[in-house]
């Protein structure tokens, strides 16, 4: 176990992560790799879990939440490929790493946290890394953020029992929506595309979320 004063090599632990949990998997994006060296999942995790915090599963982060596991971090900006130009909407911000990972690639990140504890201790974690184009607001996820719409694309960090429709609806001409979709301990995720007034939807892994709660997802 990780203790405080203990000098821990977290960039080599990142690098042996990236190579052996994701490009050993399959995912090839090449901007989502180089994202995923560069962002320390150290800083977003408990201090006495940093120690496991580029093990190859999800970390309770408090409220009943978890960080995700680093394979499916990857997987998800993989499918999501958001332009560099482009605005990303995250629906559940967790502890930030997520969107600390989407920050790298686009040029602004708009991500929705029902919890204000969790909210405020992500934004304080992407302040003090300088990743000044993420903004967190506190709110139902499930509803989206109207007020910054439309968004190239859009991810979804939790189960839902269905693609909420707000999400559809500000979802940009071309943009993508990748969401988990299922029950309680079982789901899919799902890969949108619009193309006008029409969807298109791709089932990609298998994967087991936390609950999406809200007035579109499921009930606390």
């Amino acid at each position: 176990m990780w203790r405080r004063g203990a000098l821990v090599d977290f960039e080599a632990l990142r690098a042996e992560m990236v190579a052996r949990q994701i490009e050993a998997r399959g995912v090839t994006h090449a901007r989502a790799l180089a994202a995923m060296r560069a962002v320390p999942r150290h800083a977003f995790v408990p201090e006495d879990l940093r120690a496991a915090a580029y093990e190859d599963r999800p970390l309770p982060i408090g409220e009943g939440q978890t960080i995700s596991q680093p394979y499916m971090v990857a997987a998800m900006t993989a499918a999501l490929d958001p332009p560099a130009a482009g605005r990303v909407l995250e629906v559940g911000t967790g502890s930030g790493y997520q969107a600390a990972v989407l920050a790298r690639l686009c040029r602004e990140v708009v991500t929705i946290e029902r919890h204000v504890r969790l909210a405020a201790r992500a934004r304080e974690v992407l302040a003090q890394l300088g990743l000044t184009n993420v903004r967190v607001e506190v709110g139902d996820g499930t509803l989206g953020f109207p007020q910054a719409q439309p968004y190239d694309g859009i991810l979804v960090t939790a189960g839902a029992p269905a693609v909420p429709a707000p999400l559809r609806a500000q979802l940009a001409d071309g943009g993508r929506l990748v969401v988990p979709v299922g029950g309680a301990s079982y789901q899919e995720l799902i890969v949108e595309s619009r193309h006008g007034d029409r969807f298109t939807a791709e089932i990609r892994d298998a994967c087991v979320f936390v609950p999406l709660v809200g007035r579109y997802g499921h009930t606390e």
